[in-house]
């Protein structure tokens, strides 16, 4: 649903629990576990890192016995229209003599 690629998912609570890796294998066991397990419920907040998209949300987690039926969960807020790598930033920076912090080369005549 964020087109996430690579994401890790921990709870915004500062102690740092992950709840899914980018790491093949790392929170596997977490896979069939409940929420609720990890002492998530109404107001708790998840952060999500993409590092390869260089992408993160934060995820506020609200309870709710109105979804329709065979609906899990519902995404409500803004998502993003495109996601992706940020396009790289375009150099602009004229290099002189392998330096690009501006120096010109001397011009003296040595006299």
């Amino acid at each position: 649903k964020f087109a996430m690629v690579a994401p890790d998912v921990q709870i915004d609570d500062g102690k740092g629990t992950i709840l899914i890796s980018s790491e093949e294998g790392e929170t596997e066991a977490n896979n069939h576990r409940k929420l609720s397990d990890f002492g998530i419920r109404n107001g708790t907040r998840l952060q999500a890192d993409d590092f390869l998209q260089d992408y993160t949300l934060l995820i506020n987690v609200l309870h709710s016995e109105d979804l329709e039926k065979d609906v899990e969960f519902e995404v409500v807020g803004d998502t993003p229209e495109k996601v992706g790598p940020k396009p790289a930033e375009p150099t602009s920076k004229n290099i002189t003599n392998g330096s690009d912090d501006g120096a010109q080369p001397s011009t003296s005549t040595g006299k």
